[in-house]
């Protein structure tokens, strides 16, 4: 920027000079070089403090690493990469038979339960007529003994008629004892409950419901709209669900997934504020400057962040990285140029002040796009 300020003012001397006849000697050279660095210094000032300028910007975006669920073999992979998705759509799949067969087993040891428990009401409501049953001869033979122990008494029986019953009672009392004692466990297996169901029941259900979405990891699929890109997944590949192992990158295509981002250097950025207007200029499109203006100024900068971790923090290496972050919001329409994600471009923010200035800024920013038609790709 500076060497095309320096040769806009040469080519102005330049002018000055032959318009006016003005002899060119040491002095007249010395004066003209001299208001040109003073110039050029107070117009830099001026203008980089009021409206800033980065090559540093560039499109980012969100990307979703995508893992397997579950292990297993790779028997499809249906996805074009670049191809756009919608969410669900199908990425690949996974031999589904070995979770499947968990599932019929989960299935057939519900089934089982649940008849169990049929069964345990079966065993519940025989133990408690058994109790019935046995406390009903306890009170039989309850109303024996107490006949014979009348008759004992008014000595119409002999000693071991009153024995004889005594010992009649006394095992019919540990029969019902036995009864009661049955019925309860019975009862216990019956009515062992969580949440109105069986526990075995509701135990083989969880697993159930387990399997079953083991099984539906088999089947990846898009997380969001987007789509996947460079796609190196075959099948017959095997996968595992290691968290440092994505076996396809899915790009995310949402309306919050991605941002113009311009970093500035602290101190020009001291009047900018969301609103103000700007004017961005991708490399990708030579020639060209689109209308934007600013979202929002980042209140955070890379370089002071740190993490708990097992060792002091240095601090003198967050000195690099130390500019921060404004992003920009496109006005123009840029779906008729070919500009992917991550592109590269130069911002300038034009404030509400030194408003003669901004002119400046724009045929600088112009004449930097017009730079981006020169390239050389080495040959």
């Amino acid at each position: 920027m500076e060497l095309l300020l320096i040769l806009m003012y040469v080519a102005i001397c330049v002018v000055v000079f032959k318009l006016f006849r003005i002899p060119v000697n040491q002095w007249t050279l010395s004066t003209a070089a001299l208001g040109g660095i003073v110039g050029i210094f107070l117009l830099l000032l001026v203008m980089n403090y009021n409206h800033p300028f980065t090559t540093t910007a560039r499109i980012y975006f969100a990307v979703t690493p995508i893992l397997s669920g579950v292990k297993g073999r790779v028997v499809e992979v249906p996805v074009v990469p670049n191809t756009k998705l919608k969410e669900g759509d199908v990425l690949f799949r996974l031999d589904a038979e070995p979770y499947q067969y968990v599932v019929d087993q989960k299935k057939a040891l519900l089934a089982e339960a649940e008849q169990n428990v049929k069964q345990l009401k079966a065993s519940f409501d025989q133990a408690k007529a058994g109790a019935d049953r046995a406390q009903a001869q306890f009170e039989l033979a309850q109303q024996n003994y107490e006949r014979q122990a009348e008759l004992f008494r008014k000595q119409v029986i002999a000693q071991a008629a009153l024995d004889t019953s005594s010992r009649n009672l006394e095992t019919s009392r540990q029969s019902t004892i036995g009864a009661r004692a049955e019925e309860e466990r019975a009862s216990l297996a019956y009515s062992s409950e969580i949440g109105g169901v069986n526990t075995t029941v509701a135990r083989l259900q969880a697993e159930l419901r387990d399997a079953e979405f083991d099984l539906a990891q088999t089947t990846v699929r898009a997380p969001t709209d987007g789509f996947a890109t460079q796609v190196a997944l075959r099948p017959g590949m095997y996968v595992v669900p290691a968290p440092f192992r994505p076996v396809i990158v899915f790009v995310n295509q949402g309306p919050h997934d991605r941002l113009l981002a311009a970093a500035f250097q602290q101190n020009s950025l001291q009047r900018v504020h969301p609103g103000d207007m700007a004017e961005v200029a991708f490399e990708a499109v030579p020639g060209r400057v689109f209308k934007a203006k600013v979202s929002r100024i980042l209140d955070v900068i890379a370089a002071g962040q740190f993490q708990a971790t097992g060792v002091l923090q240095d601090f003198a290496s967050t000195t690099l990285n130390d500019r921060a972050v404004a992003d920009i919001e496109l006005l123009d329409d840029i779906s008729a140029y070919q500009i992917p994600l991550g592109a590269a471009a130069q911002v300038a923010i034009l404030t509400e002040h030194a408003e003669h200035l901004a002119l400046l800024r724009r045929i600088l920013l112009r004449m930097r796009s017009w730079e981006n038609y020169v390239f050389y790709e080495g040959h």
